[in-house]
């Protein structure tokens, strides 16, 4: 059994972040089960890691597992563009992989 590890950026108590990590627990939850562990990063709190994960906007969601490494910007509300661009379609059988390193889908 394939587990996913994600982990999203968010700065402070927004409306954006709150909207990014309640639409991240309902994709999850549809999408992934319970094959998941997801880390919520506050970049205020936090800034080192924020700096060493090069995050340069917010909210950011990237997948580090399985690879490969995939990050997808915005608030997470298009639960189609973030399925497809954290590669989680094959994981529900909807769709093909595409072999790319590293994505970013703007506006998701």
């Amino acid at each position: 059994m394939t587990e996913f590890k994600l982990r999203l950026f968010v700065t402070g108590k927004s409306h954006l972040s709150e909207r990014a990590i309640t639409n991240l627990r309902r994709i999850c939850a549809e999408e992934l089960g319970g094959k998941y562990r997801m880390e919520i990063i506050d970049v205020l709190e936090q800034p080192h890691a924020a700096e060493q994960h090069r995050i340069l906007a917010t909210p950011v969601v990237i997948k580090d597992l399985p690879p490969p490494l995939r990050r997808v910007v915005g608030d997470l509300s298009n639960s189609e563009k973030v399925i497809f661009g954290l590669d989680l379609s094959s994981v529900g059988g909807t769709g093909a992989s595409t072999a790319v390193a590293s994505t970013a889908v703007a506006g998701a």
